[in-house]
């Protein structure tokens, strides 16, 4: 939340600075840094650099017509902020091509500190360690991030040279309030109260703007005396930042144009600092004499003295132009304790930047704060602690003021005020650094005990060949085995495994964060906020398939579908396919768990003629349809219905001469006899005219499915033993494709009732539908059970099944009198709107919106089968006004769920004849076929078709004749 108008002008400055980063990566021709180099403390941590460097830049969040240098210390060796300085130099001129720093925007990070007094950023490096804040592209922030995004516009606010910045110090600024084109340098300074002066540098400022003196970590008193405190109590606090101009440049690098010379001024005895040598003698009021007895980072000596006085001749006759930024933040990453307050409670402080306790993690506990770090619901974490890149498994529990970092824990207790850190070492070994919140490594004190050497360099960590063997002896307090210090366990560090760790844990935990959401079936649209841009990297991907492999099936599907949304293209296919073919493969499985070969078939007759009505969907469809009636059961109200007083279906088995078997469908004029079994056996393709012919031989048993019987058995033996050979034929008359009344599903329900009479077996209806689900199974048509019941059983009924992946189907036909079915007849009737129904891929949209947990979708499923019941209730009591009113409902229900179940011309047609109906609903899903209406009363089917006529003319728009079987 803004608290003030510091906050809301920060705000808009952090605004305005990702917007200018976001397109520096896009515009090559944008005014940026021409170099970015990042000083490092060894070849070690080098590498880590480039390899975090190489990571953003596959990715693409940093600008690629930047050239991107790490430069370590000489040798390994510690040369201090102004050697790396002069090192940089050196390696522009001689390496990189940089034949004069005019006109060129260096950016120079310096980041190639021990990182002593927060131990656990040693070997990846302070640089990069976490900011509490997720950036707008879903990315964990970094320093190094933050760094990047807020000098991305200083470039062309400065005429050229070096910008040099601390990669401890995090600084909130406005780039636009940054004007130096001078020659010279200048010191980035911002407003802060005396107390911060005592722990920082600090400058003073003469009447022209320019620094006179520059007071380092000094007391309030001097500060006061030294006139560093303004008018208003505040002082101009050294922020690290500073810009040298590139005739500056080019005198300081004529300081390392030779081996010799370089290796004078940058080495581990001399250590000369940026911020003590390089800017004292740019002070004002600064003196030769002061400046030779000024502190040093490394020991007095004669080669220091040489070296200053050298400085002191190229630096002294430039002036220090102190840039003063406000409204500004300064915030330092010093110590463990300080990090630890600014990631637990300093966070508050911070809300107007998005910043958080809580950053790629499962927790959401305010008492402690954790980043990218996955913590177990038994795990106990006490008060103000701070847990990154870490594990925390069952039965852990953490007292408080703790930091856990690159830890995984389980069933462990840590004491309050621990700082426990793993670091794996290049020989595999796991070392655990423990120390106290509060121990300052380069003091000999460690949780209270006195040491003989400094903390940093006290051999007390033990090393073990696993993380787990390795806590517990640090948590004991075991020295027995080996034991490294702070130090050592820092050079000999794997510290690219650092990245790995952090990398691999990132994607494990926002794998199971998805994961959770889908369990508790939280709506994608919430579940998926952090990658709501679809970047997601290929180890989420991973970790969600290993989940789902091991998931039971509602979830199972669930993560596919989820990983769908997250990916392009040919990945995004795959995710579905497998979505919708575990969920075809587990219906299926579990229909075929009711059928088997049936070697006690024998033909019982020579012919046998099934004929079939049609049926109208009143109320409920979709809820019949997996996975939604798997997990939740259905319930649809549905109607028998003969067409101008026929049964359209008709399926005919009958004898035949020859040991063959053929089959037909009459509607598509094909014929085909086949005397192989494994041409019979394959249904599975959708586009196979007899695919339902060969499905429903296999679900009843009339030749064996070839994965769940496995003998060898050639056709001719079948056939010898039902008694000869047989033709089955399909057809359905005078109805065009795409009617919307069930023909498919009914055809395959008139098929298995004429499959069982044919072969003289008796068959329970429960069984029946159970062997038709199994055949749309085989088929991959997928789908509910309603069409088939409503032709298979008359009249009008109410249909229902449990939750289950074996559905069992319960009918119940409605006791509705005479009269209603007499004024049903007069007044219902079907309307075909003389467009055949498109394909579309609707079942994957529908059952997509319901794995997705739409809301939408799921109150609609819900209420549908409400209004099915309601339905049933109106007919029972014989007020078909009130049925037509729930029709009506029901429509705006179905358009809802599926906005293609009607089309210009539907509305049209049901617009002009308005006035003449009760009730209207689509006919199945919708968007063409057939539509059922109810008539006011009064109104006839001829005044309907004249209506019509009138509209419509001879385009195919027209009454049909139905009744509803009793």
């Amino acid at each position: 939340m803004v608290q003030s108008r510091k906050d809301l002008f920060l705000r808009q400055s952090w605004i305005d600075a990702w917007a200018s980063y976001r397109q520096a990566l896009s515009q090559s021709r944008a005014k940026l840094w021409d170099y970015v180099v990042l000083t490092a403390a060894s070849e070690v941590q080098s590498r880590v650099y480039k390899e975090h460097i190489e990571s953003r830049i596959d990715a693409g969040v940093l600008p690629k017509h930047v050239c991107y240098i790490i430069i370590a210390d000489p040798d390994d060796k510690r040369v201090g902020s102004g050697g790396a300085t002069l090192n940089v130099l050196r390696y522009l001129k001689k390496e990189a091509g940089c034949d004069s720093f005019s006109n060129k925007h260096i950016l120079c990070i310096h980041s190639g500190g021990d990182s002593k007094r927060v131990p656990q950023y040693s070997a990846s490096g302070k640089l990069f360690s976490s900011v509490p804040r997720l950036l707008p592209d879903g990315r964990r922030s970094t320093l190094f991030d933050e760094i990047i995004i807020w000098t991305i516009a200083v470039p062309p606010r400065i005429t050229d040279g070096m910008f040099v910045c601390s990669g401890d110090t995090l600084l909130l600024f406005n780039p636009l309030l940054i004007d130096f084109y001078n020659n010279g340098a200048a010191a980035i300074s911002f407003k802060e109260t005396p107390e911060a002066g005592e722990n920082h540098g600090v400058y003073v400022c003469d009447n022209e703007g320019y620094v006179s003196s520059f007071l380092h970590k000094q007391s309030i008193s001097v500060l006061c005396d030294s006139g560093a405190i303004d008018r208003r109590g505040k002082i101009d606090i050294d922020t690290g930042a500073v810009v040298l101009s590139s005739t500056m440049l080019e005198e300081l690098y004529t300081l390392t144009d030779s081996e010799e010379s370089f290796l004078k001024y940058a080495n581990d005895n001399v250590r000369l600092s940026f911020y003590g040598d390089f800017l004292f003698p740019l002070a004002g009021d600064s003196t030769l004499e002061q400046y030779l007895e000024e502190k040093t980072e490394g020991n007095f000596s004669e080669e220091l003295i040489e070296c200053r006085k050298a400085l002191w001749d190229i630096l002294s006759k430039y002036r220090l132009k102190l840039i003063r930024l406000a409204p500004a933040s300064f915030i330092h990453f010093g110590t463990t304790n300080e990090l630890l307050e600014l990631m637990v409670s300093g966070v508050d402080d911070f809300r107007w930047l998005d910043w958080s306790k809580h950053v790629l993690t499962n927790s959401s506990d305010k008492h402690y704060a954790a980043s990218n770090s996955y913590i177990d619901a038994t795990a106990e974490i006490g008060d103000g602690c701070y847990i990154e890149d870490s594990m925390i498994g069952a039965g852990v529990v953490i007292g408080q003021g703790c930091v856990i970092s690159c830890c995984d824990l389980f069933n462990v207790c840590v004491p309050d005020g621990t700082v426990l850190h793993a670091l794996k070492q290049k020989d595999g070994r796991c070392c655990i650094r423990s120390y106290g919140v509060f121990d300052n490594p380069k003091e000999r004190i460690w949780f209270g005990k006195s040491l003989d050497e400094p903390l940093w360099s006290a051999a007390l960590h033990p090393v073990r060949d696993t993380m787990r063997e390795s806590v517990e002896a640090a948590l004991r307090g075991d020295s027995r085995g080996a034991c490294m210090s702070l130090e050592d366990s820092f050079a000999h560090a794997e510290s690219s495994a650092i990245r790995i760790w952090q990398t691999q844990l990132s994607d494990k935990i926002q794998a199971l964060k998805i994961y959770s959401c889908i369990k508790k079936r939280i709506p994608a649209c919430e579940a998926l906020p952090e990658l709501k841009q679809n970047v997601v990297s290929k180890g989420v991907v991973e970790r969600l398939e290993e989940l789902a492999h091991a998931a039971e099936f509602g979830e199972k599907i669930r993560i596919y579908y989820y990983l769908s949304l997250l990916l392009d293209d040919e990945e995004k296919e795959r995710m579905l396919e497998k979505c919708f073919r575990i969920l075809r493969d587990t219906v299926l499985n579990a229909a075929l768990s009711d059928i088997a070969y049936d070697e006690s078939l024998r033909i019982g007759k020579d012919k046998v003629i099934v004929n079939l009505p049609l049926r109208v969907n009143f109320g409920g469809g979709w809820s019949d349809t997996p996975p939604y009636c798997l997990e939740h059961g259905g319930t649809v109200l549905n109607a028998a219905i003969t067409i101008n007083d026929e049964f359209p279906v008709e399926v005919v088995f009958e004898r035949t001469k020859d040991e063959v078997i053929i089959l037909s469908s009459v509607d598509d004029g094909a014929v085909q006899t086949f005397s192989e079994l494994a041409d019979i056996q394959d249904c599975h393709d959708p586009f196979d005219t007899f695919a339902l012919h060969k499905a429903v031989l296999i679900s009843c048993g009339v030749i064996p499915h070839k994965e769940l019987y496995k003998e060898f058995i050639c056709l001719r033996n079948i056939l010898q033993r039902l008694g000869g050979g047989f033709k089955l034929s399909t057809q359905v008359r005078s109805i065009p494709r795409g009617s919307g009344l069930g023909t498919s599903s009914i055809i395959a329900g008139a098929c298995v009732k004429a499959a069982f009479e044919f072969f003289g077996k008796d068959i329970k209806e429960a069984l029946m539908y159970s062997r038709v689900l199994c055949m749309e199974q085989l088929m991959s048509t997928g789908g509910g059970w309603q069409d088939q019941v409503g032709g298979l059983v008359p009249g009008i009924k109410i249909v229902r099944s449990n939750p289950a992946l074996k559905q069992q189907i319960i009918v119940e036909q409605l006791d509705i009198s005479e009269e209603t079915y007499k004024e049903l007849d007069e007044r219902f009737c079907l309307i075909y709107t003389g467009q055949r129904r498109l394909a579309r891929n609707l079942l994957r949209e529908i059952v997509g919106s319901y794995l997705v947990s739409k809301p939408d979708t799921m109150n609609v499923l819900g209420e549908i089968q409400s209004v099915a019941t309601q339905m049933k209730d109106t007919l029972i009591k014989g007020d078909i006004d009130a049925f037509a009113s729930k029709l009506n409902e029901h429509w705006e229900l179905s358009k809802r769920l599926d906005t293609g179940s009607t089309n210009t011309c539907i509305d049209q047609l049901l617009e002009s004849i308005e006035d003449l109906i009760a009730g209207k609903m689509i006919c199945g899903a919708g968007g063409g076929g057939f539509l059922q209406t109810v008539l006011k009363k009064g109104v006839t089917n001829k005044n309907l078709r004249e209506r019509l006529g009138e509209i419509f003319g001879d385009c195919g728009v027209d009454v049909w004749e139905c009744r509803v079987v009793r």
